[in-house]
C-alpha cells in the first residue's frame, strides 16, 4: 500500500489552463483595434487572394516595421502572434519556390511578440488552432465543430478551416478531463482506488470521444486539397533541405542584423492536451521513430512550441504523475484493469491518427505529383515514392514516428 501523503494542489489558472483547457477562456480577438496595426489586418484579411495571385511577398516588402509597444492585453499579443505567424509561412512558402529570407517587416515584430509569449517565431499549433477560432453562437461549447469558424486560413477553403477546427473541437472536448485526472492523482496519493477507477473510466470515454471527432476530418476536408494546397504552408524551416531550405530561413532584422533560424512546422505534437494524455497515464516515449535521421527528444522538443505556461504545466504534472505507479501497486485489481483500458483507448486514438495521416499524406504522396510550376514545396519534395522517408510538417519521418508512439503507448500497459 502506498503511504498517505498530502493532496497535490494544482492552480490551473497559474498555468494558463482555462475551463476550455488549453484554449483561452475568452474567444480570441478577431482584430487588433489600434489603427496603428490596420495595415497588418488589411493584409491578413486578403491573405488567400494575395497568395493565389502570388503578390503576398510584394505587398509585405512595401510594409514598414511596426513596433509592438502598442500591444497591451494578452489577447492582443496572441492576435499579433497569429497574424505574424501566418505572414511568416506565407512569405516563406508562397508559390514559386521558398524564400530563404524573412524581411524585417515580419521578423522584427515577430521576434518581439514571440519572446513575450515564450514561443518560437514561427507558425505553431497555438497560432493555427488555439488562437484562431471564433464561435457563431457564444455560449455553445467550442467542441461543436458546426458552431465554430476559423479567423484565418492560407487558402480560403472550407477544407482548411475544417482541418483547423477539428483540433479546436478536440481541445475543447478534452478540457474537462484535465481536472478529473489531476484529482485522480490526488486520489492515488490518498489511496482511494474507487476515485482513481472512476477517473480512468472517464478518461477512456473522453479519449474515445476525441477519437470520434478526429475521424470527422473526412467530413469537411478533402485529402487532395489538404496535401497539395494546405500542407505546403504548414511546413517549417527545419529538415527542409529537399524542399529548398538547406540552411533554414534568414530572419532579417535590418541594418545588417539577423540570423539563420530553423524551426519545425505546425504539428499536432504541439498539442498540450495530447501530451497531457501521455503524462497523466505515465506513457513514456523514446520520442522519435528509430529510423535513420531521427533525433532523440522530438516530443520534448515540441513543448518548446507550446505557450510557456502550458509547457510549464506539463512539466509540473510530470513531477506529480503517479497513476501508473499506483495502478501497478494497488491491491484493488480494478485499478489496473481501468488503467489498461485507458491505455488501450489511447492506443486506438493513435491508430486513428495513423489512418488519417495515411489518407491525407501517404496516399496523396503516391499519386500524381503537382506540376513543377507550382514551385518547390513540402508536397512536391515529399513525393518521392518512399513513404519511409516521408516527413511531417514537424520535420520527423512521419510513419515511423507515429507507429513508434502508438507502440510505446501499448507497451505502457501493466503486465
Amino acid at each position: 500500500m502506498l503511504p498517505t501523503l498530502e493532496v497535490l494542489e494544482v492552480d490551473l489558472e497559474l498555468f494558463g489552463v482555462s475551463q476550455n483547457g488549453f484554449l483561452p477562456e475568452e474567444l480570441p480577438l478577431q482584430q487588433l483595434s489600434d489603427p496603428y496595426y490596420e495595415v497588418w489586418e488589411t493584409v491578413i484579411r486578403k491573405l488567400p487572394t494575395l497568395l493565389k495571385t502570388k503578390s503576398f511577398r510584394v505587398k509585405i516588402d512595401k510594409l514598414e516595421v511596426l513596433s509592438t509597444s502598442r500591444l497591451t492585453s494578452m489577447r492582443e499579443w496572441q492576435r499579433a502572434y497569429l497574424v505574424l505567424a501566418f505572414f511568416t509561412h506565407s512569405y516563406i512558402w508562397e508559390a514559386g519556390g521558398p524564400s530563404e529570407r524573412l524581411p524585417p517587416a515580419i521578423s522584427v515584430p515577430f521576434l518581439d511578440v514571440s519572446s513575450h509569449l515564450d514561443l518560437p517565431p514561427t507558425a505553431t499549433y497555438a497560432a493555427f488552432n488555439l488562437w484562431n477560432f471564433t464561435s457563431i453562437s457564444p455560449g455553445v461549447s467550442p467542441s461543436k465543430i458546426e458552431n465554430l469558424r476559423t479567423l484565418h486560413t492560407f487558402t480560403g477553403t472550407r477544407d482548411e478551416e475544417w482541418f483547423f477546427l477539428i483540433s479546436v473541437a478536440i481541445e475543447a472536448h478534452g478540457a474537462a478531463i484535465i481536472p478529473v485526472m489531476l484529482k485522480a492523482m490526488d486520489a492515488a496519493q490518498l489511496d482511494k482506488p474507487e476515485m482513481v477507477i472512476n477517473a480512468l473510466i472517464k478518461f477512456s470515454k473522453c479519449v474515445r470521444e476525441v477519437g470520434a471527432i478526429l475521424k470527422r476530418m473526412t467530413d469537411g476536408c478533402d485529402p487532395n486539397v489538404f496535401y497539395n494546397q494546405i500542407r505546403p504552408f504548414l511546413a517549417g524551416s527545419k529538415n527542409m533541405m529537399l524542399a529548398g531550405l538547406p540552411n533554414g530561413v534568414f530572419y532579417d532584422e535590418g541594418q545588417g542584423k539577423g540570423k539563420w533560424r530553423q524551426y519545425s512546422g505546425g504539428s499536432n505534437a504541439q498539442s498540450s492536451l495530447i501530451q497531457f494524455f501521455d503524462v497523466a497515464l505515465g506513457v513514456e516515449h523514446s520520442l522519435t521513430g528509430s529510423a535513420k535521421g531521427s533525433k532523440p527528444g522530438f516530443l520534448q522538443e515540441m513543448r518548446n512550441y507550446m505557450p510557456g505556461p502550458h509547457r510549464q504545466f506539463l512539466q509540473h504534472v510530470e513531477s506529480i504523475s503517479n497513476i501508473r505507479e499506483y495502478a501497478d501497486k494497488c491491491v484493488d485489481a480494478g485499478v489496473g484493469k481501468a488503467y489498461n483500458a485507458a491505455i488501450a483507448e489511447l492506443s486506438r486514438f493513435r491508430d486513428i491518427h495513423i489512418q488519417i495521416v495515411t489518407r491525407y499524406i501517404i496516399t496523396p504522396s503516391r499519386q500524381q505529383v503537382p506540376p513543377s510550376t507550382a514551385g518547390m514545396n513540402l508536397a512536391i519534395a515529399s513525393a518521392n515514392g518512399d513513404t519511409r522517408d516521408l516527413h511531417g510538417t514537424g520535420g520527423t519521418q512521419l510513419l515511423p514516428f507515429l507507429k513508434q508512439s502508438r507502440d510505446e503507448t501499448k507497451n505502457t500497459a501493466l503486465k
